[in-house]
């Protein structure tokens, strides 16, 4: 691991001296010398796109854009679509923080953090540690037949590439709960992944539409959602959901979900 952590070229993006040297410091204490530091999202872009890091750690708000702007920027450009992102921030405000999460941050880090915590967010964001495949005892990951329902493109691009890790190819995506509905009464799914967010049929209603008037009732359903109100997610897990994981989510998380659903299903 600390070799990894050492060969690591890391983009720093946070207008405060003293936390950027703070940050800076957990670096070093973690082996990761190269690093640079901006203090604006238009510089940081700019370098970025020149010369792509492994992985972006960046601050919420600067003079000249936000966090979230930053994220879709990079995820707009095919060079960094897939780099990396890691938001630090005091906040803890749904509204604040779910914008960002949608468009596309590998996790969140909130202030302030200790250089273990640090290390777990690179850990958990980076790929090197590739999930092994799902085990299941009556299934095999290749002929799983999945459903991901999620408003973004980008949320089920990011989903999708994490059940390719556990050996999942055969996925179909909705771009939300009222274009699932005709993909579940016509086709039959071993799992359904589902945002709780969601125009015209939002993951809830979903859900009631599964457990009430599908044919598949008794699917497992996984919910990843960047959703805060714990009356909703009570109300959510009363109606039958099977897990739910915030976004953004760490891969063996999602995977020891899958598993535990699989094996009550």
């Amino acid at each position: 691991m600390e070799h990894k952590l050492a060969s690591l070229y890391v983009v720093l993006i946070e207008p405060s001296r003293a936390q950027s040297k703070i940050v800076i410091q957990q670096f070093e204490t973690l082996g990761i010398s190269q690093c640079k530091h901006f203090d604006n999202g238009a510089e940081a872009l700019e370098a970025i796109s020149k010369d792509v890091p492994d992985l972006v750690i960046s601050s919420l708000h600067f003079e000249d854009m936000t966090g979230r702007d930053l994220v879709l920027q990079m995820r707009e450009q095919q060079v960094t679509e897939h780099t990396p992102f890691i938001l630090i921030s005091t906040t803890t405000s749904f509204r604040e923080l779910n914008p960002i999460k949608q468009a596309g941050a590998s996790a969140v880090l909130p202030k302030p953090f200790e250089v273990k915590d640090l290390q777990r967010a690179i850990m958990n964001t980076m790929d090197w540690e590739h999930p092994d495949q799902l085990e299941l005892d009556d299934l095999d990951p290749e002929n799983m037949e999945i459903l991901v329902v999620d408003d973004s493109a980008l949320a089920r691009k990011m989903i999708s590439r994490t059940l390719n890790k556990m050996g999942i190819e055969k996925i179909t995506e909705a771009n939300d709960g009222l274009e699932a509905i005709p993909l579940i009464q016509g086709n039959l799914y071993d799992l359904i992944i589902t945002d709780f967010n969601m125009p015209e049929v939002d993951g809830h209603e979903l859900l009631r539409f599964i457990r009430n008037q599908s044919n598949q009732s008794s699917i497992p359903v996984l919910m990843v959602t960047t959703e805060g109100d714990a009356g909703k997610l009570a109300a959510v897990q009363q109606d039958g959901v099977s897990a739910i994981v915030d976004k953004p989510f760490e891969v063996s998380v999602v995977k020891q979900l899958i598993e535990a659903a699989m094996s009550l299903a």
